[in-house]
């Protein structure tokens, strides 16, 4: 399960790998955008399969415009993040694991956090059961999570039905915000020990673990880690915005 690397890691990041270690965590959960690497895979996604005709471009104008909606406040963030799953209804699954293996592959290489990797290696090397819960399409964190050893059945992120191997409309989960802690409720059924997430949509998770840690935190989840005691941690090459 482990994903070795030989990267070598700064003395803050190996002090923060140290730090949670030695609260022995025996469940884990991990944000992934933002938190595992930088920037938002799904976003970028939504934008990059719109433009290589992954969805038809009538889909591609409607949910254009919807996004543009949401953007404005339109439209909340757990809605957005359903719609950019089901818009994918009526495409193989196949499909979309090819579009997103090759986006991960060319698009989006070399955005991992190397410490963050090693910490989920660390962790599963002592038997802890790591979780990854994502608002991100589903596809995509599968690839991702390929890079840290976590299998698909430790996957929580945002899902539709399938039939006969074809996407449909109708949503099974997905866990941004409060979701986040109502899918490892249902799902994993046990305390969480140690939670990592970087922004706003990841209070809930964290204040849900016995342990929180606001990784790479955006300014507003910043403020509420340091109201709640929760360690912050940046990331080697990124910095408070």
């Amino acid at each position: 399960m482990s994903n070795l690397s030989t990267e070598v890691i700064h003395p803050a990041g190996q002090k923060f790998i140290e730090s949670v270690l030695a609260l022995d965590p025996r469940v884990a959960a991990f944000d992934c955008d933002g938190t595992l690497w930088s920037g938002d895979a799904g976003e970028t996604f939504f934008a990059w399969e719109m433009k290589r005709g992954v969805v038809s471009a009538d889909v591609a104008e409607a949910m254009r415009a919807r996004y543009a909606e949401y953007r404005a406040g339109k439209v909340s963030e757990e809605d957005m993040c359903g719609e950019m799953v089901t818009m994918h209804a009526g495409i193989p699954e196949s499909k979309m694991m090819d579009a997103a293996a090759e986006f991960m592959k060319v698009s989006f290489p070399g955005r991992v956090f190397e410490e963050m990797k090693q910490l989920v290696n660390r962790l599963h090397e002592r038997g802890c059961e790591v979780w990854a819960v994502s608002s991100s399409n589903e596809w995509l964190i599968r690839v991702g999570m390929k890079l840290f050893g976590i299998e698909a059945d430790r996957i929580l992120a945002a899902k539709v039905e399938l039939k006969n191997g074809i996407v449909t409309d109708r949503l099974v989960r997905i866990p941004s915000g409060p979701g986040k802690t109502r899918a490892l409720e249902e799902v994993v059924k046990k305390q969480i020990d140690a939670a990592f997430g970087n922004s706003k949509w990841d209070t809930e998770m964290l204040a849900h673990a016995t342990h929180g840690f606001a990784v790479n935190p955006n300014p507003d989840l910043e403020a509420t880690a340091r109201e709640r005691g929760w360690t912050i941690y940046f990331p080697d090459g990124t910095s408070r915005k």
